[in-house]
């Protein structure tokens, strides 16, 4: 399937605010108008807007971007984007700040003060937050603690009211417009990952699919996606070691025809050797995800046309 984005004309949609820095959006949201296919492709973890307090607050500011960030993902999205005529939404804000792939309450109450921790007993952290990657998150492997302070639950509130609600707010009205238009809406949440380690001898994936283990995309899509890695040498997985998170679970709906699929991308496949700029293997990668959203595009528009959204 070959979309023509060129015939159609092109927007550009800024909303939320970053706490912190004034006149700086939260997300992005970009695209041909009308829809010139039934795709959405989300950014959430590459946002770079850091806010000086943020950075102020942060024990190692380079090692926790370099490691909590989707790095330059949205590059990825952008191009891939512009060659398909997929929509793209980007969020801005950083990672560090807020995790967009996690529930409002995914909140790890200990990085709070006495003070702003709700009542004994009254929430429970999931096992992410415990983990140290809820909500705001509070360490990472390799680096430690985050933090050098407590957080208050003011800049909580601020962040789901100025960052998260209104990002997923966006991503939920552009897919209720795609599936107006064309009977089906496919959301790509796109991330990387760090390179998973090899176990004796076999191939280590390079990409993982996610659909919440069938839950949250219809199985037909998912393996478009796979048989289109697979045809392309690219070693995959699929659900292990990421299923997919909140994004998924809140949006995909197989059964009212909008499918939610997250893809993770090993950073090696599109980075230099520090995993930190773009390196030789980002051209060849855009051409083979050009190529896979095109099959994933076509694949929902069977699925539209047919009228078969569940499993």
């Amino acid at each position: 399937m070959k979309s023509h984005p060129e015939d159609s004309d092109s927007f550009r949609k800024l909303g939320g605010i970053i706490p912190g820095t004034p006149g700086t959006h939260a997300w992005s949201l970009s695209g041909p108008k009308p829809s010139a296919i039934p795709v959405l492709i989300a950014v959430p973890h590459a946002g770079r807007a850091y806010p000086g307090p943020l950075l102020k607050a942060l024990r190692d500011p380079k090692a926790a971007s370099l490691r909590l960030e989707d790095r330059l993902a949205d590059s990825i999205g952008g191009a891939v984007a512009r060659e398909t005529g997929a929509m793209l939404l980007v969020a801005n804000a950083p990672r560090a700040m807020i995790d967009l792939n996690r529930a409002p309450d995914d909140v790890d109450w200990d990085m709070f003060g006495t003070g702003d921790r709700p009542a004994a007993g009254k929430t429970e952290p999931s096992r992410r937050a415990r983990s140290g990657l809820g909500l705001i998150p509070r360490r990472v492997p390799g680096t430690g603690e985050l933090w050098t302070r407590q957080h208050k639950n003011a800049e909580l509130s601020s962040r789901i009211a100025g960052v998260h609600v209104p990002y997923h707010d966006a991503l939920a009205g552009v897919l209720a417009d795609l599936r107006a238009r064309w009977g089906v809406a496919v959301l790509l949440d796109l991330h990387s990952m760090p390179p998973i380690p090899q176990r004796g001898t076999s191939l280590t994936a390079k990409f993982v699919i996610g659909d919440c283990f069938g839950a949250s995309c219809h199985a037909d899509l998912a393996s478009a996606m796979t048989s289109f890695l697979t045809d392309n040498d690219c070693e995959c997985a699929y659900n292990r070691p990421y299923a997919g998170g909140y994004t998924l679970e809140r949006h995909g709906n197989p059964a009212r025809s909008m499918h939610a699929v997250q893809l993770e991308i090993d950073r090696s496949v599109y980075l230099d050797a520090g995993l930190s700029r773009l390196g030789d293997g980002y051209p060849r990668l855009v051409r083979m995800l050009c190529g896979m959203v095109r099959a994933m595009a076509a694949e929902a528009m069977t699925l539209g046309a047919s009228g078969d959204s569940a499993h």
